[in-house]
């Protein structure tokens, strides 16, 4: 049995593992168009690997797969992360769990997380061939145990190569344009179009901009018009707004802000979930305890001071006016400012290397149970080449291990059968 797998990514490298850890006397080939395998994990999690989340304090699978929620939710009874957890300490990678939920090597490298897989594959002799880039898969029409399919890849100054396959696994990963998906629109392939997910926003010239470097820890953040709203921390760059709370909502709204072409207005809730009644209570007490000192000395701890000047002139104070002077409408004023301070993004800009877009091939393409393609007996798709694609945290990755493991699982049944 000879398996193709398209893409050394994450998926790609850990389903070669596991397919010839289940059915060693396979040929596994994984074939990669770039020139390293595992590239974008060598850099994901700012080059720590954020392998993982421990899932506590997720209300449910939507608020972390914005697309894909209901396949996820299936494949993780499957493969957990948990599971995840087991499966790299078992090859020897340690472990830690952040207090945000987000799971380390305890290395903080995320080159181990790169060779361990590397290792893997060779332990288990998996080939892999790099800078050959897929443009084509037939089906050949053969029998379960003869070649099935060819693949073609790009033409270079040595010829065209061809790899034969009786099984093929897809894991390409996400495409920025869907002239990356025209392959497997040949296939006869439903495909979504896909655009870019986790990024932050620009705000042009705009004078929060001059703040750069400014973290707000618990912050909530809404697109006006609609109900996509996300909390976390928020961090102030030289070209606009980042940080957890932006991403998870660029992750939310990616279509809409893709229909809207990345021009639209946010409203920021500097103190997270507390209302303005509850703000401006809170401002109040600080105004009586602090009646004789000036606005620019005293402020909220979760701000700081650049930060809070600007709220202030822009609520229409001045940092030299005492806190006694203050008359109720002005702390109203104020507190509606803090909770619901409005920005016009123009923009957005890519997040380091977490590069994410949803859309890609259509899950109705698949079996929800074993990932293999309904139309194309022996070809599974796994990833995010799907149409499946998460916030930031560590879950993007858990879907590449999940649906890798699935993937691999049906595979070596179905070769077991043959």
């Amino acid at each position: 049995m000879k398996v193709v797998i398209v893409g050394a990514g994450a998926a790609g490298c850990f389903a070669a593992v596991e397919i010839k850890r289940r059915m060693p006397s396979a040929d596994v080939t994984v074939v990669e168009s770039g020139r390293r395998p595992l590239a974008k994990v060598a850099v994901t999690g700012g080059g720590r690997c954020n392998l993982t989340n421990s899932f506590e304090g997720v209300a449910g699978m939507e608020s972390v797969y914005p697309r894909g929620a209901r396949i996820m939710k299936r494949l993780l009874k499957e493969f957990s992360h948990k599971d995840a957890y087991r499966w790299f300490e078992s090859a020897g990678v340690r472990l830690t769990t952040q207090a945000d939920h987000c799971v380390f090597p305890v290395s903080q490298d995320a080159m181990e997380i790169v060779n361990t897989l590397l290792n893997l594959m060779r332990h288990h002799d998996v080939k892999l061939v790099t800078q050959q880039r897929i443009t084509r898969i037939e089906r050949t029409g053969a029998d379960a145990n003869e070649v099935r399919y060819r693949l073609y890849a790009e033409q270079t100054a040595q010829g065209e190569r061809v790899f034969e396959a009786t099984h093929v696994v897809v894991t390409t990963g996400g495409s920025p344009r869907i002239g990356g998906m025209k392959m497997y629109e040949a296939l006869g392939l439903d495909i979504v179009e896909p655009v870019p997910s986790l990024f932050s926003f620009c705000l042009p010239n705009h004078p929060i901009t001059q703040l750069m470097g400014t973290v707000v820890d618990n912050t909530s953040i809404t697109l006006t018009g609609t109900k996509m709203k996300a909390s976390g921390p928020l961090l102030i760059t030289h070209w606009g707004i980042s940080g957890p709370a932006v991403l998870k909502l660029s992750s939310y709204a990616a279509r809409h802000l893709k229909e809207h072409d990345y021009k639209a207005v946010v409203s920021v809730n500097w103190f997270g979930q507390k209302t303005e009644a509850e703000v401006t209570e809170m401002l109040l007490e600080l105004g009586i305890r602090n009646a004789h000192k000036q606005l620019h000395s005293v402020y909220p701890s979760c701000l700081n001071s650049r930060l809070w000047m600007l709220l202030l002139e822009s609520s229409g104070l001045r940092g030299d006016q005492r806190w006694g002077e203050l008359a109720r409408k002005s702390y109203c004023r104020l507190a509606s400012r803090l909770t619901s301070h409005t920005l016009q993004i123009d923009g957005k800009n890519k997040f380091k290397e977490e590069f994410v877009t949803c859309g890609g091939v259509a899950l109705g393409n698949v079996n929800a149970s074993t990932l293999e393609c309904r139309t194309l007996p022996g070809v599974y798709f796994a990833g995010e080449v799907l149409d499946v694609d998460a916030i930031t945290g560590g879950f993007n990755l858990q879907a590449a291990w999940t649906m890798a493991y699935v993937v691999a699982k049906s595979c070596s049944e179905s070769m077991c059968r043959q």
